[in-house]
């Protein structure tokens, strides 16, 4: 199973941090006056971080795994101000909780592609809904960026106020 793509000591909120925040470092020194969000996604289970899966292989290891459990999504978000370098980082995590999932159903969802470009190789957004008996937490931090912090965040960055 493709695990974060390493053996990581870290937690998957320290892990999507750092990646959000490179992400949009690297976006940020392109412009003078700008701010950037980056944002990364992990799937968490018992303290192993799952990342994209790297063939259908391993997609199905990981729903295979993922059948049954309680796990937990975490998405990392940076904000990061390209005129000043101002950068505020957090992250969110939403626990998932999948009903029993038949090897059938798995091979029908790996063929359908969704999960080839998701961490845990699911998409709650998506046909991987079905899955999921219910959530606790943010359901957009599960689809990849908290919506009610971002808006938080941003209005400390005084750049606009809902």
């Amino acid at each position: 199973m493709h695990v974060g793509g390493v053996s990581n000591p870290d937690t998957a909120s320290q892990v999507t941090q750092k990646l959000a925040l490179l992400k949009a470092t690297d976006i940020a020194q392109h412009f003078d006056e700008a701010i950037i969000i980056g944002a990364d996604t992990l799937v968490s289970l018992e303290g192993k971080l799952l990342g994209k899966p790297t063939d259908d292989a391993d997609a199905f290891e990981m729903l295979t795994h993922l059948s049954g459990t309680c796990h937990e999504i975490v998405t990392g978000v940076a904000l990061v101000d390209a005129g000043t370098g101002r950068e505020t980082v957090w992250a969110e995590t939403t626990q998932v909780y999948f009903r029993e999932l038949h090897s059938t159903e798995i091979d029908a969802y790996i063929l359908s592609g969704e999960a080839s470009d998701m961490a845990g190789a699911y998409g709650i957004q998506g046909r991987g809904a079905a899955f999921v008996r219910r959530i606790e937490g943010c359901y957009f931090s599960a689809v990849g960026l908290p919506l009610a912090s971002l808006v938080e965040h941003l209005s400390n960055f005084q750049f606009f106020n809902c």
